[in-house]
Order: C-alpha cells, then sequence, then structure tokens
C-alpha cells in the first residue's frame, strides 16, 4: 500500500477542530494556551502504533468513514496533515491526548504501522499549561 505523505504544517481548520476537543477536558483559559502552544511547537515525528498505545486508543477500522476519506487520500497520492498531541503523563497515568488527527494516525498506520506520523506535542501539568516546546 502507498505510504502516507504529510505537510510541513498543520492546516488552519485542525487548530479550532483541538479547541473543541480540548474544551471537553480542561478550562478554556487552559485551552487558549494549549492551542497557542500547538500553532508555536515544532513538528517532531512518533510511529502510528506508540501514539495509539500512548492514547489508549483503539485502532479505528479501514470502513470507518473518516478512516477512509484519509486512506483515500494517501492512495491519490495527497498530503495529510500533521496530528496534534498533548503529551501524558506516566506519574498521574494521564494518557496522550489527541487534540486534532485521530483518523489520519489509523489511516497511516492501517498503511505500515511504524509509519512516522509527523505532530506537534505540547505538554501541560495538572495545574496548567507548563513549557513552550515538547522535545
Amino acid at each position: 500500500m502507498t505510504q502516507a505523505t504529510w505537510k510541513d504544517e498543520p492546516e488552519e481548520h485542525d487548530f479550532p477542530a483541538a479547541n473543541d476537543y480540548l474544551l471537553l477536558l480542561s478550562a478554556p483559559a487552559d485551552v487558549d494556551d494549549l492551542v497557542q502552544l500547538l500553532r508555536d511547537a515544532p513538528t517532531g515525528h512518533w510511529k502510528a502504533k506508540d501514539i495509539l498505545r500512548a492514547a489508549g486508543l483503539p485502532l479505528l477500522p479501514v470502513d470507518n468513514p473518516h478512516v477512509a476519506a484519509d486512506l483515500r487520500k494517501i492512495h491519490d497520492g495527497k498530503e495529510l496533515s500533521p496530528v496534534l498531541l498533548v503529551r501524558g503523563d506516566l506519574v498521574t497515568g494521564r494518557a496522550l491526548q489527541v487534540a486534532d488527527g485521530y483518523h489520519r494516525v489509523c489511516a497511516s498506520y492501517h498503511t505500515d504501522e511504524n509509519t512516522d506520523v509527523p505532530c506537534r506535542l505540547v505538554s501541560t501539568t495538572g495545574e496548567g499549561v507548563t513549557s513552550r516546546r515538547a522535545p
């Protein structure tokens, strides 16, 4: 199967989508800070299988409409947008949060579980945003 290709930068609409998701988990002021950090963060690369494991999320099937749409994009050679992540915490048991891009991670996994997925990753504490970037 064709490998996923990726854009250098997230699409603008990815940030409001991340905002909407994160508002279910945190206070609006913290979410505003997180989304700004995601905008400013450097892009790193993590394996699709590791993202799903760290987030505790199941692999969505190829017939999921959003996964299928991303698989068509991959097949057609269209670039996918990098994924937006908020780091988990081993000490507290907080899972990695896929703020935007869960379906893209699943689609890339279906092409190759070892796919390197471009991501923006930021960190928090239980009391708010703590880092400008996540190495």
